[in-house]
């Protein structure tokens, strides 16, 4: 006797989709509301000028940052990513033990990875701040 799952699927999904209908539909009036009520301002050579604190730029060459940085910030992005799959996997660690060991040597596989990529980081300096 074969299961209808079409329904029960509904029942699970159908939450998520009008809540997602409703965040778009939401963030669409927003944005529409806004383009239609907001100010319209007249853009002048004084007003597209950039300032910080109320004081004007002194030069564009001291708004750089070393590449450094943005290794640093695409390095942590990257293993904050991977360490944040670790949670969904120790909340079905116990369910899953009871059918084996895969689970648990497939973390340890994901974990080898992520403590080599770590360490090839660290031997390639690019945690080095200068």
């Amino acid at each position: 006797m074969p299961v209808d799952l079409s329904n029960n699927v509904i029942q699970q999904l159908g939450p998520v989709l009008v809540l997602a209908v409703v965040v778009i539909g939401f963030a669409v009036a927003m944005l529409s509301l806004t383009f239609i009520a907001g100010p319209k301002r007249n853009p002048t050579a004084e007003k597209q000028i950039p300032y910080e604190c109320g004081v004007r730029g002194v030069d564009m060459r001291s708004t750089k940052f070393p590449v450094k940085f943005y290794l640093t910030a695409i390095l942590f992005i990257l293993f904050d990513i991977e360490v944040i799959f670790l949670y969904p996997w120790a909340i079905v660690y116990v369910d899953f033990l009871k059918k084996g060991p895969f689970i648990f040597v497939e973390m340890l596989v994901f974990m080898a990875f992520l403590t080599f990529g770590l360490f090839y980081v660290w031997k390639g300096h690019a945690l080095d701040w200068d």
